[in-house]
């Protein structure tokens, strides 16, 4: 079987407008967008059936088998978070050292750490009592308040591991997590700041009250010490990152620590320690209580798996097609480099919403044009992956479920939520995409 480049492209394209048409007008759910759009190019590139289906078994078990227990451990300390306090905990403690005057960055700092295990949407619904509780006594504008705080939540789910779609793209890319945890934060710092600056710059002009019956009440429970807060959160990462840096560092060293060491900083490892200390930031526990939110945490990581296991069948589709090959013979490839990725995760973020459907698509179709992209090192799979991430910011609008939820739990109309979140969205993608080339020159 040989096919043109030309009919390549066209099943390439029908493919990705299957997954937009699908998921973002006949609100199609992701995984049966991407399965339906893996037939469409396997058959459309003259694959045989039994060929196409043994990709997406394939490509479905491989995704599953690297990242299953990562997904739901990380959706597992989100939920135990929330469900302790320690969230606001930790919120409380940067607004006491940041002082309320400067509201808007506590919260926006409040939102990046708290991001980094928790899913953005999940985030803001946690957090968007204390914000508007914060702007009413401050007197801040609650746009300002509300894109603020979803600036800090946005930019560590679109570019940090455990989040589904950067936790995917490494995995389709071959890249390590604490390699892209250290980066991905050194990215998003300024993305946050960014989006920080935006809104209150275009937020405060905006005069947005806050209702006396919209603020949610405290919680009644004993809440957990600051360490014990931020314990579940920081460990992790610094298992993680610290394994990194000792495979690179110390490849020579062998003996049982060091394997003791390289095992605690496993992902699966790391996170189990997590949910571990997340328990400990509640006094007593009940089977009930502990039940029902493993049993929420299993929930939402299924819904999460299966577009991710969907985004690695339709990537092992369009290598059964051998897209790399073909491509790789472009010249203008070579020319774009990183600018590709990010332009393919932008074009499919804005045109179908998820962010996460965003970036596993786009590492499906970038993965095999590494080498034509002059990406095929280490350092340019870092970059690729960082590079998506900064696209699946652009452009956040009215068909990104994440626009709603700032929305509806910060009382904001669609003109401010426009004008501050969504331009915000698009500076930050911007910002991302300069700090990915920064990093790509620095880098050795």
């Amino acid at each position: 079987m040989s096919i043109s480049l030309l009919q390549l492209m066209i099943c390439l394209a029908a493919g990705v407008g299957v997954i937009v048409l699908l998921t973002a007008r006949y609100r199609v759910h992701a995984f049966f967008a991407l399965l339906i759009a893996s037939f469409v190019v396997g058959l459309g590139t003259q694959l045989p059936v039994p060929e196409i289906i043994n990709a997406t078994r394939e490509g479905f078990g491989n995704i599953m088998k690297s990242l299953g227990f990562i997904i739901v451990l990380g959706t597992a300390l989100g939920v135990l978070l929330e469900h302790t306090g320690s969230t606001r905990v930790m919120a409380a403690f940067i607004l006491r050292k940041v002082g309320e005057r400067r509201a808007a960055l506590a919260i926006s700092i409040t939102g990046f750490i708290v991001g980094l295990p928790i899913f953005c949407d999940s985030g803001y619904i946690v957090l968007s009592g204390l914000n508007r509780s914060l702007a009413r006594r401050t007197g801040i504008s609650m746009a300002a308040m509300a894109v603020s705080l979803a600036a800090g939540l946005y930019a560590v789910h679109c570019l940090i591991p455990p989040h589904p779609g950067a936790t995917a793209a490494a995995s389709v890319v071959g890249l390590d997590f604490g390699k892209l945890i250290l980066t991905g934060i050194v990215v998003a710092i300024p993305a946050t700041i960014t989006g920080y600056l935006w809104a209150n710059f275009a937020g405060r002009k905006i005069p947005v009250t806050v209702a006396e019956e919209e603020i949610m009440a405290e919680e009644t429970s004993q809440p957990p010490s600051v360490i014990k807060a931020f314990l579940p959160v920081i460990v992790p990462i610094v298992l993680i990152a610290a394994r990194s840096f000792l495979s690179i560092q110390l490849s020579t060293v062998r003996g049982w620590w060091f394997s003791a060491l390289l095992s605690l900083g496993d992902p699966v490892i790391a996170l189990s320690i997590g949910v571990l200390l997340a328990f400990n930031c509640h006094r007593s526990w009940n089977r009930q209580t502990v039940g029902h939110l493993l049993q929420e945490a299993a929930e939402k990581a299924g819904g999460i798996l299966v577009i991710i296991g969907a985004g690695g069948a339709f990537g092992a589709v369009l290598a059964a097609t051998d897209i790399g090959r073909h491509l790789g013979q472009s010249p203008l490839l070579d020319s774009l480099g990183i600018l590709f990725p990010f332009i393919i995760t932008s074009v499919l973020k804005t045109a179908q919403g998820s962010s996460t459907v965003a970036i596993i698509t786009a590492a499906s179709i970038v993965q095999p044009l590494l080498p034509a992209l002059g990406l095929a090192t280490g350092k340019g799979h870092l970059s690729a992956v960082l590079a998506m991430g900064a696209g699946s910011m652009m452009i956040s609008h009215v068909n990104d479920a994440y626009f709603w939820v700032i929305a509806k739990f910060s009382g904001l109309d669609m003109k401010p939520m426009l004008k501050v979140y969504s331009i915000g969205s698009v500076l930050m993608g911007l910002v991302s995409l300069l700090m990915v080339y920064l990093l790509f020159w620095l880098l050795p």
